[in-house]
């Protein structure tokens, strides 16, 4: 990397520009708004997302404070403010989108070979959903409850990084079990999520495809017994049992074998009921791999407690989504440039790094590294970590 490029640049270069002209055609983006390009509009709303800017004030007022820093970055005259809130009002959101699944694919391919935890090949996804709650008065179009406004963001996440590979943006009203039937299940791979999720005409849908599930039992399943399997009690297992739904309605919606584990976790001090279709696993990975269900939770503290998808630049459906997926971009162009370098410690350390460096001159491999050397003392305990 050259040491005359600033760092802000060094990882826009993770998105080719031919890359994001072949995507902005796609939606005509370029004709939406004139002399500000698609390519001007990415470098400010990730210079944005990296920096934490509170409004498109903070924007303008940074990055004009030096002309010749915006003449490298490509800019030909000053940011305004309203040029940049129409770009994001106007500009088809679904090209960040696009956009963001190009760098899923290029992250997945770093990141097939990590250590799940748990001694099994297949690919392993957790499904869930969090809440953005917005204010009723800003974004009517979001109407959850009748004080407040909101949106969930259902995400798919492939646990070996972790690294999303499906995001849907939808109102909050939504019921999370209804986002399976938006969903293309993969042949061999596990499926974990929570009870919400328990539905088994959709489950039906998992199993045909021929992936596999994990998923807690609600209290008011109804399951005959046809065969128990011996267990260890040491490791916190209770019982592990296959037989089939007991209601005629569920088994008419899934009519094959269902296997039972019950395993008691000393952490909370509870029994804990798993549902799976795969009835060869071992008792134990199938609650290894349910509690690996909790990486997805914290993917959503991380990106909302690092990244700006809570507090909004517009009002608009396309800007609120626009604004969110340039913010998932940057989480995976971190987590690409933290494997592709090689670095020790936390992605949030990597990206703190370069938040507070976006207009040096160094090349990132070298700021990094260094930081990297130089910092020998402890995490703190209380910060939260991806990896």
């Amino acid at each position: 990397m050259n040491t005359g490029r600033f760092v802000l640049t060094q990882i826009l270069d993770l998105v080719h520009r031919q890359t994001l002209d072949r995507v902005a055609d796609r939606y005509n983006a370029p004709a939406r708004v004139r002399h500000f390009g698609c390519r001007q509009q990415f470098i400010c709303m990730v210079f944005a997302q990296l920096t934490w800017r509170e409004s498109l004030r903070d924007i303008e007022a940074c990055l004009n404070a030096k002309a010749e820093t915006l003449y490298h970055l490509g800019f030909t005259k000053p940011i305004a403010r309203t040029t940049l809130a129409d770009a994001n009002e106007s500009r088809d959101w679904r090209l960040w989108r696009d956009l963001a699944m190009g760098l899923m694919t290029k992250a997945r391919r770093l990141y097939v070979g990590e250590n799940l935890g748990v001694e099994l090949e297949n690919t392993v996804y957790a499904l869930d959903s969090t809440t953005i709650d917005l204010s009723l008065t800003l974004f009517g179009w979001a109407d959850f409850r009748s004080t407040k406004a909101g949106i969930k963001m259902h995400t798919q996440l492939d646990l070996r990084g972790p690294i999303p590979t499906v995001i849907d943006i939808t109102p909050a009203r939504q019921h999370d079990v209804r986002w399976l039937d938006e969903l293309i299940f993969e042949a061999g791979a596990f499926y974990i999520m929570d009870r919400g999720y328990v539905d088994f005409v959709r489950l039906a849908l998992v199993s045909a495809a021929g992936a596999f599930f994990v998923t807690r039992a609600k209290d008011n399943l109804r399951f005959t017994r046809h065969v128990s399997r011996p267990v260890c009690y040491t490791d916190g297992l209770r019982s592990d049992q296959i037989g089939k739904l007991t209601i005629r309605k569920s088994r008419s919606a899934f009519p094959w074998p269902l296997r039972k584990v019950r395993y008691f976790d000393d952490e909370t001090r509870r029994d804990l009921v798993f549902l799976t279709n795969h009835l060869e696993l071992p008792a134990l990975v199938v609650a290894q791999l349910y509690k690996l269900r909790w990486r997805v939770e914290l993917f959503f503290r991380w990106i909302k407690q690092n990244l700006r998808i809570k507090h909004f630049y517009g009002n608009s459906p396309n800007a609120v989504k626009s604004q969110i997926w340039i913010a998932v971009a940057v989480y995976l162009m971190v987590a690409i440039l933290h494997k592709q370098l090689k670095l020790p410690g936390s992605l949030h350390r990597t990206l703190q790094v370069l938040s507070v460096h976006p207009f040096e001159k160094v090349p990132i491999d070298q700021l990094l590294a260094e930081t990297q050397n130089q910092s020998n003392d402890i995490d703190n305990p209380n910060q939260l970590l991806l990896w």
